[in-house]
């Protein structure tokens, strides 16, 4: 019978492992990193303060889509400048920002399971119990989604100890 405890770190080092070969992959094939890497803040931005690389966090409650926002409808939250499709997604958001803004600050949620700050790409995402989660790319995403529970419950228990640490930093 597998012994579940090896299996869990198997899944971990497999994880970490693409993580460490991804931050040592030249810069051509590597996504675009539109994140601050030397903010110390809780919401991934890039360096002029818009979140979520300008897409519409409630589109993808509404729409079921990644949908870009527009500089016309804008709203500040915790520092950062999300963009809406159109003024009834403001108003929305305007009322429970809590209900749309990003888990882990938009940063990756499943390098936020490796206690990691990766850029959270808006094109990949998952509703999960009511919240929005992104990962970095396809290869985490689909790791991310082998376990999601799991991979969810570290990430909670990771976000306070990491919320404010520099991407660069971890």
């Amino acid at each position: 019978m597998p012994n579940p405890i090896l299996a869990g770190a198997r899944r971990a080092v497999v994880a970490l492992g693409l993580f460490a070969a991804a931050a040592a992959a030249p810069a051509a094939i590597m996504p675009a990193m539109a994140y601050d890497e030397t903010s110390t803040s809780a919401v991934n931005t890039d360096k002029s303060g818009l979140a979520i690389r300008g897409y519409d966090p409630v589109a993808y409650f509404t729409a079921g889509q990644p949908t870009l926002g527009s500089p016309e409808f804008t709203a500040e939250h915790e520092g950062a400048t999300y963009r809406f499709a159109d003024a009834a997604n403001l108003a929305a958001f305007r009322q429970d920002p809590a209900k749309y803004v990003p888990a882990y600050g938009g940063f990756c949620a499943m390098g936020a399971s490796l206690e990691r700050k990766f850029d959270g790409d808006p094109k990949l995402w998952r509703i999960v119990d009511g919240k929005l989660y992104l990962n970095v790319a396809e290869d985490p995403h689909r790791r991310w989604l082998q376990d999601v529970p799991g991979n969810i419950g570290r990430a909670d228990t990771n976000w306070p100890r990491i919320r404010h640490v520099a991407p660069k930093d971890l």
